[in-house]
């Protein structure tokens, strides 16, 4: 851990308590009121030297602890996209803080465009693995040998069971699929949509995978959560933008926040 981390680390701490935080959470579009129901503190990003400034509207750039369903959590209310600075490395130091606070646990969420006519806009889907398609990497520039991180399971198995388990208790149905990364900001291209539905993929983002690597790297386990705001390019006649993606994401996030607090349920 960096020096900064441990200093943020402490500084939290200072302001939330130093009880250990059991989960973290990412929240994407449409989920940023998760947060507010979160029994604890609220520090705002800019209050922490390093955290990343975003600019995406949706997103609540602030750090929750708290309890959420019983369980001591750490809720990121916005995260910093790779197409905001062309860093894809912009979210390791609140992970690190993360895992100073005692995370072992990261749930990622994301807005994200479906491949599959069965998984229309308002779905959720839980992801199974990832696509790299951007080619970017946050560990680059890591000068240790510890960023030869493995990724085969990347989405932890026990995990994915674990939310698998709490949708279907909770009455929502919750599809599975491999979620392939777009750098942005500009959406795909029919072309590319149809390039990466050849390699398997899904679903379709800008988020999530430069996170999950750095996750993995911190030695935390993790699992992700993506909610259906549109159809790809090229899937349908759907016009695809930014306001869109808003006005669509608070239909599968209604579904996603059942599953999480169903899951958070029954880590009790």
């Amino acid at each position: 851990m960096s020096k900064n981390a441990e200093a943020l680390t402490s500084k939290v701490q200072q302001l939330a308590g130093d009880t250990p935080v059991r989960i973290g959470l990412i929240l994407g579009s449409g989920l940023g009121h998760i947060a507010d129901s979160v029994e604890g503190v609220a520090i705002p990003y800019a209050e922490l030297q390093g955290f990343p400034h975003t600019s995406v509207s949706g997103h609540n750039p602030n750090l929750v602890i708290g309890d959420l369903e019983g369980v001591r959590v750490a809720v990121f209310g916005g995260r910093a996209h790779y197409y905001e600075s062309g860093q894809a490395d912009v979210m390791r130091l609140p992970l690190e803080v993360l895992r100073g606070l005692g995370a072992d646990t990261l749930i990622v969420t994301n807005a994200a465009g479906s491949l599959q006519p069965d998984m229309p806009t308002g779905s959720i889907m839980c992801l199974s693995d990832h696509i790299n398609f951007s080619g970017r990497n946050p560990l680059i520039g890591e000068p240790t040998d510890t960023r030869f991180v493995p990724m085969t399971d990347a989405y932890d198995p026990t995990l994915r069971t674990k939310l698998r388990e709490a949708a279907s208790d909770a009455s929502v149905e919750m599809a599975n699929g491999v979620y392939a990364w777009y750098s942005g900001p500009s959406f795909e291209t029919p072309a590319e949509i149809r390039a990466i539905a050849t390699l398997g993929a899904d679903a379709v983002g800008m988020s999530t995978v430069p996170e999950v690597i750095l996750a993995r790297f911190l030695g935390m386990k993790t699992a992700a959560i993506s909610t259906i705001t549109n159809m790809a390019a090229g899937m349908s006649d759907e016009a695809i933008s930014h306001e869109h993606t808003k006005a669509m994401a608070p239909i599968g996030a209604a579904k996603l926040e059942k599953v999480l607090r169903q899951f958070l349920r029954d880590l009790n």
